[in-house]
């Protein structure tokens, strides 16, 4: 029994480090946001679409749950545009940072969409977060750019989040969490393609990118996209929620201590950075671990 759960808890420390690298391969690939989102939920479609053959799932649901999930998935493209956008115009290390401030969102959109009272120190660590934040934006000002988008990523997250909760826990037509994403990643891939249409970026140079980039993209959608998903969804049968969360906080951290190894990011940005980035880790955290100490109250 305690070899099973040792093997889930290193199976989750390797997912969320998994994770980490997705801003990495974000930086290293020199598309632009609108190319790198566009062949990424492609190249997850193409691979998801073999695991759903697999395990032989069905794609039929009602027409009002196909609006809602085609809802859902657009902001899910908006959440990735702004995050690889707020990569491209700062780096990994600010975007990381306000990308934190997603469990002050989740404090606001889950008791709106769940109609249930707001928490009180849900409430008052978003205030800190929102201190930490305006004291990197104090001194990295240069990177507001990609403050604000990753703040706007973060956002978008909270929302999509929360509105997968609801759809999937709905009793009157039950749908897997496999399925709830192959028909999003469809739509969030159709209304991009519309816009870029609309745009006029849709052209032939629009596809004229490296082979360096497809490789990474086929990375980032196959090995940080498709593996984890199916993998986390498979651990939430054998790990408490709690120790879910709690662990994906590690994200962000992983992500800075790549990106100062590989890009060299911490010689570009101020100790205040780093203290601003440890009061939004910290207030996470323990989050973390009041939402735990109330719920056995």
């Amino acid at each position: 029994m305690l070899k099973n759960i040792n093997k889930h808890h290193f199976l989750l420390h390797l997912i969320v480090f998994i994770w980490g690298w997705s801003p990495i391969l974000g930086k290293g690939i020199s598309a632009d946001a609108l190319q790198l989102v566009w062949f990424r939920i492609a190249i997850t479609l193409f691979l998801m679409a073999f695991y759903l053959f697999y395990i032989k799932a069905s794609l039929r649901v009602s027409y009002k749950k196909l609006l809602q999930l085609s809802g859902v998935g657009v902001i899910i493209c908006v959440h990735w545009l702004c995050f690889y956008g707020a990569i491209k115009v700062s780096n990994v290390s600010v975007t990381m940072a306000a990308f934190s401030t997603g469990t002050i969102f989740t404090a606001i959109t889950e008791p709106l969409i769940y109609k249930r009272k707001f928490i009180w120190y849900e409430l008052a660590i978003g205030v800190i977060i929102v201190g930490a934040i305006c004291l990197i934006f104090s001194v990295e000002i240069k990177y507001a750019l990609g403050i604000l988008l990753g703040i706007l990523a973060a956002f978008t997250a909270s929302v999509f989040s929360v509105l997968n909760g609801v759809l999937i826990q709905n009793e009157k037509e039950k749908i897997t969490s496999p399925v709830l994403s192959f028909i999003e990643l469809s739509a969030a891939l159709i209304g991009l393609s519309i816009f870029l249409i609309i745009n006029g970026s849709f052209e032939s140079g629009f596809f004229e990118i490296t082979n360096r980039d497809i490789l990474l993209i086929t990375l980032l959608a196959g090995v940080c996209t498709v593996y984890p998903f199916i993998a986390s969804v498979n651990l939430m049968k054998h790990l408490s929620p709690y120790t879910i969360n709690l662990t994906v906080n590690l994200e962000g951290v992983y992500g800075i201590i790549l990106a100062g190894l590989l890009f060299q990011e911490n010689k570009d940005l101020s100790v205040t950075f780093y203290i601003g980035f440890c009061i939004i880790l910290s207030v996470i955290f323990l989050n973390a671990f009041l939402k735990q100490k109330f719920s056995k109250a």
